[in-house]
């Protein structure tokens, strides 16, 4: 008999206690292990719509719905007894007619009546001065979204026959609640018809062919073949992508690819979870390969390493052969290796060598925060070793034009530095990929024969470069995830011209699962709707649709911190009313500074939380408090973003650090990034607040009168 588990399932179990999870899982592992214990109570649903469905008791009070033949037993949903047979009577498991897929259908007649959200408000005509950033759903009348589109195209993309009518009938006010009704993948094309977009041609499978092995169902139901399966499922069920990947995301991962390839995406589309598992993909189809896992900060890589565990579960062999490093971790594993111990020389030396150099050049005025960022974007990072090589760089991202009698003084000062870091044995960061990438063009063997970088948004010149000469140009070996609008510690520069070329090899995820539509029009408004990189290859973030709701944001401005700290921590409490669990909670604010102010909401809140550190684990019990830097790759159901000031974002002393007026761009720019990312860590609630006047970004993150602002 074969064992299944459908995401329905996890999604339910994860809104459980921690003490009835617990039980579930003890009488799921039973139900695996042998269907017919006398130990287990079975139930059957005589009011259930499909006859195949019956309940098994796993505590006093709750209720696992399960789908059973003679060939097959499916773990459905679970929930206390009323709401779970509530669920099983608004349900049908049955095969879509024209694709041929297994779906999850909740019975029309079940449902009153479609009703219109709240939340939902109509669109306020922008500013003149307001930036114009995409709509999710275009401005219409109330007329039907999809009275053109004919019956037959609306079964192809998944739409269940008995829902035709209501999809027909659908108005910019309903289709987002209508979508939450459908199968995903008749919700998700239609969220791309109503923004504009063309849905990805459907798959259709022959009547004959199993229903389960449809790409859309293989995203919702799993066959579980072992105990340790399943209890992998189980362990993690709010993060369900452990187990089921959308087929967009599927088809990325498994494809083969003839050089460097990236997948492109906004926050929430799963570029993380796609990096995942292309790594345990290739060291699976390659059972002797060694294959690299990596990002830009030990942080994150930490958080890598968390959900790698997770994926491949009990695999010492895979695990043995797949390594997850930073990039700074793996540089300094390989020079130890490869050339020898490295004594790196810290930005405070390198500061102090430039100040010493500069004051022995007649003639010099640049600032010392010029020398310094002149230094670590162009000279360091591209590894510049002589005046002819500096004269000629393309100062990519360095707004500041120089004469070449400019770059000669400046080249005094910058070859005195480099001297006198060879003097006393340091070498820098930058130096120790600069020196790999040398050895690694020298060597017969690399040492590892597939590379995927996760965040490549934040990948410096160095880095690349070295990158680039581990992969020596073999088909598959560089894969990369990133996304250009949270790019917030690097300045841009070209990968084609250090031998990563991705065009044609570029993928964009569009089906944001992890934030919901209100917080990700939002968020969105921060960035401009297309972004390019250097080497002219677009990220477009129109089309991107969130498949579930949730409410507005909240945008608050107050009189005063003390203020500030009352709002958050009153905000904090209710979520906990309403059910959500302290982990599930988090606060992040720009910087150190900010910090006790978090501190002090948290407190006042009554709720445990703990300080976010290099590791990143999602610690039960507690909520998280962190720098908006360490936001990146976290993920919580309700997020406060404090401390939102004039003068704090963007943080002030950024702007007055600014060497010229025309780099003022670029600092904006990771400013509002960071925000964007901060904020698109929140799945379902999100506040943001500040002192007033407040931050002139909480400006564009309302200007459309959607988001509720005090």
């Amino acid at each position: 008999m074969e064992f299944r588990i459908a995401d329905t399932f996890t999604g339910s179990l994860d809104k459980l206690a921690n003490d009835e999870q617990k039980a579930v899982k003890t009488t799921a592992f039973d139900l695996q292990m042998n269907p017919a214990h006398p130990g287990l109570q079975f139930h059957k649903l005589d009011r259930a719509k499909d006859k195949n469905f019956w309940s098994v008791r796993a505590g006093r009070d709750i209720r696992i719905i399960v789908h059973k033949t003679d060939a097959s037993l499916m773990l459905c949903y679970v929930d206390h007894h009323d709401a779970a047979y509530s669920w099983a009577e608004r349900r049908k498991l049955e095969r879509h007619p024209k694709t041929g897929a297994a779906q999850l259908v909740e019975v029309r007649e079940t449902v009153r009546e479609v009703a219109v959200p709240r939340y939902i408000d109509a669109p306020v005509a922008p500013a003149p001065e307001a930036p114009s950033p995409a709509e999710p759903l275009p401005e219409q009348s109330a007329a039907e979204f999809f009275k053109d589109v004919a019956e037959d195209d609306l079964l192809g993309y998944g739409v269940p026959p008995e829902w035709v009518s209501d999809v027909k009938a659908a108005t910019e006010e309903s289709v987002l609640e209508l979508a939450d009704h459908l199968p995903a993948e008749a919700a998700e094309a239609l969220l791309e018809l109503a923004t504009g977009n063309t849905p990805a041609a459907p798959v259709h499978i022959a009547a004959e062919a199993d229903p389960f092995a449809h790409p859309d169902a293989q995203r919702r139901f799993r066959v579980m073949t072992d105990k340790d399966e399943l209890e992998r499922a189980l362990d993690f069920p709010w993060e369900k992508w452990t187990v089921f990947l959308h087929p967009a995301q599927r088809q990325i991962v498994e494809r083969e690819f003839s050089g460097p390839a990236r997948v492109a995406g906004s926050a929430g589309t799963g570029k993380t979870i796609v990096a995942l598992h292309r790594a345990v993909h290739l060291a699976r189809r390659n059972p002797d390969a060694r294959v690299l896992l990596t990002t830009f900060s030990e942080t994150l890589a930490n958080a890598l390493r968390v959900k790698l565990r997770r994926v491949i579960g009990n695999e010492p062999r895979m695990a043995e052969r797949l390594d997850v490093l930073s990039m700074e971790g793996l540089a300094l594993r390989l020079h130890q290796a490869l050339v020898g111990p490295a004594e790196l020389a810290t930005k405070e030396v390198v500061r102090d060598l430039l100040a010493e150099a500069a004051s022995g050049v007649d003639g010099l005025r640049f600032s010392r925060q010029f020398l310094w960022t002149e230094w670590s974007a162009v000279v360091d990072a591209w590894q510049l070793a002589d005046w002819e090589a500096y004269r000629d760089v393309r100062r990519l991202g360095r707004k500041t034009r120089l004469a070449e009698t400019q770059r000669k003084l400046l080249w005094r000062v910058f070859e005195g530095v480099s001297a006198r870091l060879e003097e006393r044995r340091l070498v820098t960061m930058s130096g120790v990929f600069g020196r790999l990438t040398e050895a690694l063009a020298k060597s017969p063997n690399p040492p590892y024969d597939f590379a995927v970088v996760d965040e490549a948004q934040d990948v410096g010149v160095a880095e690349l470069r070295f990158l680039a000469a581990l992969g020596e140009g073999r088909p598959e070996s560089l894969f990369f995830a990133g996304d250009l609008g949270q790019r917030i510690f690097q300045q841009p520069f070209s990968w084609k011209s250090l031998g990563v070329d991705i065009r044609g090899r570029s993928s964009t995820l569009r089906i944001n699962y992890r934030t919901s539509h209100q917080i990700r029009r939002q968020a969105d408004r921060l960035l401009a709707p297309e972004l390019s990189d250097v080497d002219g290859n677009d990220e477009d973030r129109r089309g991107t649709v969130s498949v579930f709701n949730g409410p507005v944001p909240v945008i608050e401005v107050v009189e005063t911190p003390d203020a500030e700290v009352q709002l958050v921590a009153e905000r904090i409490g209710a979520w906990s009313a309403e059910g959500l669990q302290p982990h599930e909670i988090a606060v992040f604010v720009r910087s150190e500074a900010q910090v006790p102010r978090a501190q002090a909401a948290l407190d006042a809140s009554g709720l445990p939380y703990r300080v976010v550190g290099p590791r990143m684990e999602t610690i039960h019990g507690q909520a998280s408090m962190s720098s908006m830097h360490r936001a990146k790759g976290l993920e919580f159901r309700a997020v406060a973003v404090m401390a939102c000031d004039d003068e704090v974002m963007p943080l002030q002393d950024r702007i007055e650090a600014v060497a010229d007026d025309s780099d003022l761009e670029e600092v904006y720019n990771t400013e509002r990034h960071l925000l964007y990312v901060a904020c698109t860590r929140a799945r379902d609630r999100l506040l943001v607040s500040g002192v007033q006047p407040g931050s002139e970004f909480l400006e564009d993150l309302t200007w459309s009168g959607l988001a509720q602002k005090s």
